[in-house]
């Protein structure tokens, strides 16, 4: 997975997804992954309440995934594939899921609040980062141009 991660990361944005004007890729996809996003930080909050999980928890630990930034320090190569491993919906899905499947709320509480940030971060237009630097995503630039 890390190396998948890797190589992604390492991946120069060209072409069409990356063009030189404001948004780095075409409004409609941008809209599209964007309200992809809603939908998965609705659904885990959704699943979360029904649950009946510790709304102090969710508070405390949603946006706990964002200390995988700061491998950051040490560069912008080992600080993209750490974001992205830790951001990707492959580790917590399966997390929440197990925790469902064997009866076990604090880590289906925990899959489902990795799951909210996600889909919180890909709302609000925050991608997976390539490593040419923090603000290169697949949603696009961020921050001032």
């Amino acid at each position: 997975m890390t190396a998948i991660l890797n190589h992604i990361a390492d991946q120069t944005p060209s072409g069409p997804a990356m063009r030189s004007d404001a948004s780095s890729s075409p409004a409609g996809v941008k809209t599209i992954l964007r309200l992809e996003g809603a939908a998965a930080f609705a659904a885990a909050i959704a699943l979360y309440a029904h649950a009946g999980f510790s709304w102090p928890l969710f508070a405390i630990l949603l946006l706990a995934p964002d200390l995988a930034m700061l491998p950051y320090l040490i560069g912008p190569r080992a600080g993209a594939a750490a974001y992205n491993l830790v951001h990707t919906y492959a580790l917590p899905l399966p997390l929440a899921l197990a925790g469902f499947w064997f009866a076990s709320p604090i880590v289906a509480a925990l899959g489902l609040i990795w799951i909210a940030h996600i889909g919180m971060d890909r709302m609000l237009g925050y991608g997976l980062k390539y490593a040419s630097g923090f603000a290169d995503t697949h949603l696009g630039r961020i921050g001032r141009n």
